[in-house]
């Protein structure tokens, strides 16, 4: 029996076309569901609609804009095994790490229903010079406009989630192009969308081709760009749109630094090889590059081989994997020519490389060269590079010398090191005693460098989407 395609969400309808596309899960090919896609007519209308609504979005009381996120909140709770399935049955992310996911977007919508009921504004008292003696100043953030949102592929569920949840909360419309590899679970959020009283037009869903993006972000009925991805494609779009607002999440490469103070070796690596590989290594922040104290290096590196020989890797579906395959050959493909380069550089090969379809074996590399590929840029794969340092002070200037800063990790006990760590690493984020590869959804997460500009997380997000507003009241008898 032939499966149903799944409409698109125009408007905050559901919409069909005569063009459908089959999405398939990249482990074995199969089948996780088709979709229609927007017509070229349909993008210009859901553009328009958003437009269209803008005034009435921004007006909407704050219990409606908090309702809406408490009600998706709660039904992705509900639906929670739903939604991990199709997260593994369209990306091929192990059903374990979808679950987290789907809990991990049930915090997200709650933390942005939170925000909508506190995002106010401020009083500044003006009488600190005499000019401004019966005068105060009321500080609002009012919406930008509409906002473009644009999502990868490694969290289908979650990302989507932090560019709706903060747009709705903030009283922005929305338009979403989600992944073209894991649109499917973009979709399914939008049936739980339907059910709310947003206006319609205040959110729209279209799974369109990448080809479409740049219509789509040239179009100024969206002043804001908020774009999670690649860092070639993330800073074209921000210098093809200079007057826009552009927010950019772009990826990193890690960095870890175990110190010589740090005793529980055990932990550390077992912390590390679990996120250099879960999800296939892509996410943003995976483990990517350890630099362990010389006093450390031989226990640690035993006890990496260890760790990751450990992983179980195979069918995503099944709750016992751990890791399964990339997003498809192609993208495994380029990992295992960037293990080889540094094989062949002088890095020593300790597990894995080996590589099934778009399956690639867990992967642990020591003395790797940093100029190459696997150190340099970002893997996006199941590979660990480890590294020897003589220094706290040269792990730092290791970490450093990466081209991108999202997060990174120390292990130490040190107060003083810790400290040191934080004034001294060139990143958005840093974990102390733990991998970078930690994020609560409430937290301003983001990086600097060639890792993108700007914050997610529902309350810094909120901050991109809007911008302020003065009025001067006048003549009051009181200062506030």
């Amino acid at each position: 029996m032939p499966v149903a395609s799944t409409p698109f969400w125009l408007a905050g309808k559901p919409a069909t076309s005569s063009e459908s596309v089959t999405i398939n899960n990249p482990y074995d090919g199969a089948e996780a569901g088709r979709h229609d896609v927007p017509t070229a007519e349909d993008v210009e209308s859901a553009v328009q609609a958003a437009r269209d609504v803008s005034a009435e979005t921004a007006a909407l009381p704050a219990h409606v804009r908090a309702d809406a996120l408490d009600h998706v909140s709660r039904t992705i709770a509900a639906r929670r095994d739903e939604f991990a399935e199709l997260i593994t049955a369209e990306s091929g992310k192990p059903l374990k790490w979808a679950l987290i996911e789907a809990n991990r977007a049930v915090s997200t919508f709650r933390w942005a229903a939170e925000e909508a009921r506190r995002f106010s504004g401020r009083l500044q008292r003006l009488d600190t010079d005499p000019g401004g003696v019966g005068r105060t100043a009321l500080i609002r953030r009012v919406p930008r406009g509409p906002v473009l949102g644009i999502t990868p592929f490694n969290f289908p569920l979650n990302l989507v989630a932090h560019k709706v949840a903060p747009a709705i909360a903030a009283g922005a419309p929305i338009v979403v192009k989600p992944a073209p590899k894991t649109p499917l679970t973009a979709l399914a959020l939008g049936e739980v969308l339907s059910a709310t009283d947003l206006p319609a037009g205040s959110w729209s869903i279209l799974p369109v081709p990448n080809s479409a993006a740049p219509g789509l972000v040239a179009d100024p009925r969206l002043p804001v760009v908020s774009f999670t991805g690649s860092g070639p494609v993330g800073w074209s779009i921000k210098e093809s749109v200079p007057r826009k607002h552009v927010a950019l999440e772009l990826g990193g490469n890690g960095g870890v630094l175990v110190c010589d103070d740090w005793t529980d070796l055990d932990f550390a690596a077992k912390r590390i090889a679990t996120f250099a590989m879960y999800q296939a290594g892509q996410s943003c922040i995976s483990v990517q590059r350890v630099y362990a104290h010389a006093s450390v290096y031989d226990e640690l590196r035993e006890k990496l081989r260890t760790e990751v020989a450990a992983l179980v890797t195979g069918d995503p579906r099944d709750a016992a994997t751990d890791v399964g395959p990339m997003i498809n050959e192609d993208a495994a493909r380029r990992a295992e020519s960037w293990i080889s380069a540094a094989v062949d550089a002088g890095a020593r090969r300790e597990l894995g490389g080996e590589r099934d379809g778009a399956t690639l074996a867990p992967t642990m590399l020591s003395e790797v060269p940093e100029n190459t590929d696997i150190m340099a840029d970002e893997a996006f794969a199941p590979v660990l590079c480890l590294n020897r340092v003589e220094s706290v002070e040269e792990g730092f200037d290791r970490i450093n010398a990466a081209k991108f800063g999202l997060q990174a990790g120390v292990f130490t006990r040190d107060l003083q090191t810790a400290f040191r760590a934080s004034a001294a690493l060139d990143v958005g984020g840093l974990l102390i005693g733990d991998v970078p590869s930690f994020r609560a959804d409430q937290m301003p997460y983001g990086g600097v460098k060639d890792s993108g500009v700007g914050r997610e997380g529902p309350a810094s997000a909120m901050l991109d989407f809007t911008e302020e507003r003065v009025t001067v009241l006048t003549g009051l008898p009181i200062a506030l």
